[in-house]
C-alpha cells in the first residue's frame, strides 16, 4: 500500500474544496442570522405584548361578523370602523377556524405576521446582494428595525401593523425573485400581481406603493408567458384589480364610502404638515435614529463599490444623446426589471409614505404609522454583504473592514436603542399630543400586559360604566361624568318596551368599551371612528391627531331619542340647545347621510349609496345647531 500525498499540501496551498466549504460556511452563518433576528423580533414583541383599545376595536367588527351581523361596529349600523380590511378578515378566519378567544388570535397573528416580515425582509436583500459567491450576509437594518422600541410595541397591538409590514416585505422578496429570473410563468406573473394588488386593503396608503409596484411589472418586459402580449398584460390588470375592485364596489353600496370611516372622522386628505413633522422627529430624535441610517446608506454604497455592477452603465446608455428614442424606451424598460429598480421602487414608496404621514399630521401614538416608512427603507439593507478578507478583488478587500466597523457600530446603536423609552410620561400626553401608547395603557389600567378586554375594566370609568348599565335596565344614554366612578344615564322616553329601550354609551375609548359590552349594546364616539354624525363634523385645527373632532353629548341625547328635557337630562346640557339640534338634525341632506348606513340595505340602497359615495365622503356638518339650521334653510321650532 503507498501513501500519496496531495502537493498542494506540500506547497502550503488550500484544498480545492476549500471554496465550496466557505461558501456552505457562510450560507450557514447567514441563515442563522435570519433566524435569530426573527426571533430576537418575536421575543421583543412577546415581551411587550398588549392589545390597544384601538386594537379591541377591531375585534367588535369580528364579534359581529361571528355572529351574524356583517362587518359592522354597531347592529344596525353599516360603518367601517377598521382601516384594514384585510386584517380584520384576517382575525375573522383564524378566530373561526380555531374558536379561540378573539385577543389571544390577533396577539398570535401579530406575533407570527412580524416574524416572517422579517424573514422575508432579509431573504429579499440576500438575493439582492448574495450573487453566489462565498460572502458573509450581515443581518443589519433588520437589527436596526428591531431595535426601534415602537416596532416592537406593535408586534401585538390587535393593530395592522404587522400585517403590513409583512406584505412589504413578501412584495419586496417576490419582486427581487422576478429581477433576477430569466422567465417567469403567466402563474408567476398573476400571481406577484395579485399580491401587489392588494395594497389598498392592506391599508390604503399602501396603495403609494402597490401602483409602482404594478406600472413597474406592466411596463417592463415580459419573459415565460405562452399568451399574446396584450392578451397577457390586460390578464395581469385582471389579476391585480379583481379583489380590490369588487371589495370597493362593495363598499360603496354597503357602507355608502369610498373609503374607511376612519378617514372621513380623521380628514385624511386633510394637510397638517407642522405637526407631521413633529411626529417625525418624535420618532427620529429619541433614538438617534440618523445615525444607523447614515451609517447603512454608506455602507450600502461601499458594498455597492466592492461589487461593481452595471446600474450605472445602464441608466448612463439609457441617457445616451446618439440613441434613438424608440432603443431609449426599451432599454429602460429592461432596466425595469433588474434589482437596481426593485430597490428604487422601496426608496421610492418609503419616501411616499414618509412624506404623506407627515402631509396629514401623523398619528397620536408614538412611531406607529411611522414604522411601514422606515420598514420599506430598510428594505434593501436589512442584510449587507460583508465580503471576505482574502478576496482577490481590491475593492472587495476593502470594503470587508469598513462594512464590519459600520456593522459593529449598528450592533452598539441597537443595544443603546432598544433600552430607551421616548416618552418618559407614559400617562400623560406630549404637548404636541403624542402618546407611548403602550405604556400609557399599561401604567393607567395597572396591568403589565393589557391584553384581556376585562384588563381595561380597571381603566378609569370602564368598570364604573359596566355597573350602571346593569344598574338600569330600561335603557338610556351613558354620558361620563368628571367622576370617574359614576356616569350620567339619560333614560329613555315612556312607555319603555317590555325588554327596554337598549342602551347607547357615548365615549372616546371604543374598544375597551365595546367589548366589555354585549352586541345590542350601542357604543359610539364624539370624535366619529364609530359614528357618522361625529365624523362628518369640521375638526378643530389645532387640536390633537385624532381627536381633532369632539361633537357634543347634546347631539347624541337627540340621536339616540333619550329624554331632552330635566329632570331626566343632565344638569349641564341645555334644552333649548338640544331643541334646535333637534331642527338641525331634520336637515335632509343629514337624514340621507345617516339613511346611507341606518337605512335598510335594498338593492335601491346599494345603487344610491354608490352613486352618493363621493358626497357622503365629503358632506360636514356644523356643530353649532344655528349655523346647520341656517346652512339647511331650516325654520327653528
Amino acid at each position: 500500500m503507498t501513501l500519496t500525498i496531495s502537493p498542494d499540501l506540500v506547497a502550503g496551498e488550500q484544498p480545492a474544496s476549500l471554496p465550496e466549504t466557505r461558501r456552505r460556511l457562510s450560507h450557514v452563518i447567514s441563515v442563522s442570522g435570519i433566524v435569530v433576528t426573527a426571533a430576537l423580533f418575536a421575543i421583543g414583541g412577546w415581551e411587550r405584548r398588549w392589545i390597544a383599545d384601538d386594537g379591541l376595536t377591531v375585534l367588535r367588527t369580528v364579534r359581529n361578523l361571528l355572529a351574524g351581523n356583517g362587518p359592522v361596529f354597531n347592529v344596525g349600523e353599516r360603518v367601517e370602523v377598521d382601516t384594514s380590511t384585510a386584517w380584520t378578515y384576517l382575525i375573522w378566519f383564524f378566530s373561526w377556524l380555531t374558536r379561540a378567544r378573539l385577543e389571544y388570535v390577533a396577539l398570535g397573528i401579530g406575533l407570527t405576521l412580524s416574524a416572517v416580515a422579517v424573514v422575508f425582509g432579509m431573504l429579499g436583500a440576500a438575493g439582492l446582494w448574495d450573487r453566489g459567491s462565498a460572502q458573509l450576509l450581515l443581518p443589519a437594518g433588520a437589527l436596526v428595525y428591531i431595535a426601534v422600541p415602537p416596532a416592537r410595541d406593535y408586534v401585538t397591538s390587535g393593530l395592522e401593523s404587522s400585517l403590513v409590514i409583512c406584505w412589504l416585505a413578501v412584495l419586496w422578496w417576490w419582486l427581487i425573485r422576478w429581477s433576477r429570473a430569466e422567465s417567469m410563468s403567466s402563474a408567476g406573473y398573476f400571481g406577484l400581481c395579485f399580491f401587489a394588488g392588494l395594497a389598498p386593503l392592506i391599508r390604503p396608503e399602501m396603495t403609494l406603493v402597490g401602483v409602482p409596484a404594478l406600472l413597474m411589472i406592466w411596463c417592463s418586459p415580459a419573459t415565460g408567458s405562452r399568451l399574446r402580449p396584450w392578451t397577457f398584460r390586460m390578464s395581469m390588470v385582471a389579476a391585480a384589480g379583481l379583489v380590490p375592485v369588487a371589495y370597493q364596489i362593495w363598499r360603496m353600496g354597503y357602507y355608502g364610502l369610498p373609503y374607511p370611516n376612519t378617514a372621513v372622522a380623521k380628514d385624511a386628505g386633510g394637510a397638517k404638515w407642522r405637526q407631521g413633522l413633529a411626529y417625525l422627529w418624535n420618532l427620529i430624535e429619541p433614538y438617534g435614529l440618523w445615525v444607523p441610517l447614515a451609517v447603512l446608506g454608506a455602507a450600502a454604497l461601499v458594498a455597492m463599490r466592492s461589487q461593481g455592477g452595471s446600474a450605472r452603465a445602464t441608466l448612463q446608455s439609457i441617457r445616451d444623446p446618439e440613441l434613438a428614442l424608440r432603443e431609449r424606451i426599451h432599454r429602460f424598460r429592461r432596466w425595469l426589471r433588474t434589482p437596481a429598480a426593485v430597490v428604487a421602487l422601496m426608496l421610492g414608496s418609503g419616501l411616499l409614505l414618509t412624506g404623506y404621514e407627515i402631509r396629514v399630521g401623523g398619528d397620536f401614538m408614538h412611531g406607529r404609522t411611522l414604522l411601514p416608512p422606515l420598514f420599506c427603507l430598510l428594505l434593501p439593507v436589512m442584510m449587507l454583504p460583508l465580503g471576505s478578507p482574502a478576496s482577490d478583488s481590491r475593492r472587495t478587500e476593502a470594503a470587508f473592514p469598513l462594512i464590519l466597523v459600520a456593522f459593529a457600530g449598528i450592533v452598539g446603536w441597537a443595544l443603546f436603542a432598544a433600552g430607551t423609552t421616548a416618552i418618559q410620561t407614559g400617562n400623560r400626553i406630549t404637548p404636541s399630543g403624542i402618546a407611548d401608547e403602550r405604556l400609557y395603557y399599561v401604567q393607567t389600567t395597572g396591568h403589565a400586559h393589557p391584553i384581556r378586554a376585562e384588563d381595561y375594566l380597571d381603566y378609569p370609568r370602564i368598570r364604573a360604566m359596566v355597573r350602571d348599565l346593569a344598574r338600569t335596565p330600561d335603557g338610556g344614554l351613558l354620558i361620563n361624568t368628571p367622576s370617574f366612578t359614576d356616569w350620567y344615564v339619560v333614560p329613555p322616553p315612556q312607555p319603555i318596551p317590555d325588554r327596554g329601550a337598549g342602551h347607547t354609551v357615548f365615549y372616546v375609548n371604543l374598544g375597551m368599551i365595546s367589548m366589555n359590552m354585549p352586541l345590542d349594546v350601542r357604543v359610539v364616539d364624539p370624535i366619529g371612528l364609530a359614528y357618522p354624525l361625529a365624523a362628518h363634523t369640521v375638526r378643530f385645527p389645532n387640536a390633537r391627531i385624532g381627536h381633532d373632532k369632539n361633537l357634543d353629548s347634546d347631539w347624541a341625547v337627540v340621536d339616540a331619542g333619550v329624554v331632552g328635557r330635566y329632570p331626566g337630562m343632565p344638569w349641564f346640557l341645555d334644552e333649548g340647545w338640544v331643541n334646535r339640534i333637534g331642527t338641525a338634525m331634520s336637515c335632509p341632506e343629514t337624514l340621507d347621510l345617516l339613511a346611507s348606513t341606518r337605512a335598510p340595505l335594498t338593492f335601491d340602497r346599494f345603487l344610491r349609496n354608490i352613486q352618493g359615495s363621493l358626497g357622503y365622503a365629503d358632506y360636514r356638518i356644523d356643530r353649532v345647531p344655528e349655523n346647520e339650521i341656517e346652512r339647511c334653510h331650516l325654520t327653528p321650532k
